[in-house]
C-alpha cells in the first residue's frame, strides 16, 4: 500500500524526506526549545510541508489523509517526527465552530498567535463528567479535566461537557475565564507537556458550542481519530528509523562477532523488517480508506495499535541488540523508546482499542477486520 503513489504524492514524499534530513542535521542539544521550533518551522515552510495541515482559505494546502501519512512517515524515518514546528496548527474542531469563534480564535490559532488544548478525560475519581447547563444567553460549566493535551500553555480548551437535558457537547473555554484554574502542569515520558484543570461556575457564551449541542462525543472522536492516524504514521516511519539503526550497527560490528551469533541477530533483524512492513502497509491502506470516505473507525484503531505495538517491540529489541550505548540519553533510540511507550496509551490504550474493534465487529457489524 505505500507503493503506487502518483506524481503529487511522490513530490510530497521527496520534500518531506529532504526536510527530515535537514532537521536531523540540526544540533538540537545546543538549542533551546523555542529555537528548535523556530528552526524546524522555517525549514518546513521552505519545504512546503508546514502548510499540509492547514485549510486553503488560510494559505494551506488542506492535504488528504494519505498525503499527511506520506509526510509523517518520511519525517519519522529520520526520527524527527516529534519536533515542534514541522506542521502548522490544524483547525481540528474549530473548523466546525460558529463564525464568531472562527474569527476570534481560529485565525490567530492558525497563525501561531494562540495555543489550544483538548479536554476529554476526567479524573478517575470524578463523581460525574464535566457538565454544563444553559443560564441566560450562555452556559455555566463545572467539573475537571485531568489530562488536557497541550493545556500547559493553552489560551483556550476545546472541552467535552455533558450539557444537561441535551447530551455531550464540545465547548470552547478560554483559560483566562473566571473559574478556570490550572490544578497542575506536568510533563510525560515522551517529552510532551499537559495540564489538569478545574472549572467552577465558568460562564461561556452559547456560541462557544462547537457544532450541534448533543453531538459532542462524535465531534471529539473525529478529533481523536485524526490524532490516532497521525500517531500511526509517525510510528510507521519510526519503525524504519529503528531498523536503520540496527542495520548500521550490524555493518559496524560484522567483523567483531562470531558467525553464529551474527546470523542469529540477522534473523532477528529480518523479523524486525517484516513487522515494520506489516505496520506500514496497514497504515497506508487505512489512509486510503479514510480518503475514500469509508467508515474506517475500526481500521484507524487497528492501524494505531499495530504501528505503536510494532514500534515498541522493535525499539526494545534494537536496544537489546545494540547494547548499553543505546540507553544513554543522547542516543536516538533512548528517545524513541520513551516516545514509543507513550504512544501505546495515547488516544486510547491498546487494550481499550482492541475491545472497541471487537465491539465494532461483533455488535455493530462495522469494519473490514
Amino acid at each position: 500500500m505505500p507503493d503506487f503513489l502518483n506524481d503529487a504524492q511522490r513530490d510530497i514524499q521527496q520534500r518531506a524526506d529532504s526536510l527530515g534530513r535537514r532537521v536531523a542535521a540540526l544540533d538540537t542539544d545546543a538549542l533551546e526549545a523555542h529555537q528548535i521550533e523556530r528552526e524546524t518551522r522555517a525549514l518546513s515552510k521552505r519545504a512546503g510541508i508546514f502548510f499540509l495541515t492547514q485549510p486553503t482559505e488560510f494559505g494551506g494546502t488542506d492535504a488528504t489523509c494519505l498525503e499527511l501519512t506520506i509526510a509523517r512517515e518520511a519525517l519519522g524515518s529520520y526520527g524527527v517526527d516529534h519536533l515542534p514546528g514541522l506542521f502548522g496548527p490544524t483547525p481540528g474542531l474549530l473548523a466546525q465552530a460558529s463564525k464568531h469563534v472562527r474569527n476570534k480564535f481560529l485565525k490567530p490559532y492558525l497563525a501561531g498567535e494562540m495555543k489550544g488544548g483538548f479536554g476529554f478525560t476526567e479524573p478517575s475519581d470524578a463523581q460525574r463528567h464535566t457538565w454544563a447547563r444553559y443560564e441566560g444567553d450562555g452556559l455555566l460549566i463545572n467539573g475537571q479535566k485531568s489530562y488536557v493535551t497541550g493545556g500547559s500553555h493553552a489560551d483556550f480548551i476545546n472541552t467535552l461537557v455533558e450539557l444537561e437535558d441535551v447530551g455531550p457537547a464540545m465547548v470552547l473555554i478560554e483559560t483566562n475565564s473566571p473559574g478556570v484554574q490550572i490544578i497542575r502542569r506536568f510533563g510525560s515520558i515522551d517529552g510532551s507537556h499537559h495540564a489538569s484543570f478545574s472549572f467552577t461556575d465558568v460562564r461561556v457564551p452559547s456560541e462557544h458550542i462547537i457544532g450541534d449541542a448533543g453531538a459532542g462525543m462524535t465531534r471529539a472522536l473525529d478529533q481523536v481519530n485524526a490524532v490516532r492516524m497521525a500517531i500511526a504514521a509517525n510510528c510507521a516511519g519510526l519503525c524504519g528509523f529503528v531498523c536503520d539503526q540496527v542495520a548500521d550497527h550490524l555493518d559496524r560490528t560484522t567483523s567483531s562477532t562470531t558467525a553464529g551469533s551474527h546470523q542469529a541477530v540477522r534473523v532477528q533483524f529480518g523479523k524486525m523488517r517484516a513487522d515494520a512492513y506489516a505496520a506500514r502497509s496497514a497504515v497506508y491502506r487505512t489512509a486510503r480508506l479514510v480518503d475514500h470516505g469509508d467508515n474506517a473507525v475500526n481500521e484507524v484503531m487497528a492501524s494505531k495499535t499495530l504501528a505503536t505495538e510494532a514500534l515498541s517491540s522493535l525499539v526494545d529489541l534494537a536496544i537489546q541488540i545494540i547494547g548499553g550505548e543505546s540507553l544513554v540519553d543522547s542516543h536516538p533510540l533512548a528517545s524513541v523508546f520513551r516516545r514509543a511507550r507513550a504512544t501505546r496509551l495515547a488516544e486510547g490504550s491498546t487494550e481499550v482499542l482492541h475491545g472497541n474493534i471487537a465491539r465494532g465487529y461483533l455488535d455493530l457489524h462495522l469494519g473490514r477486520i
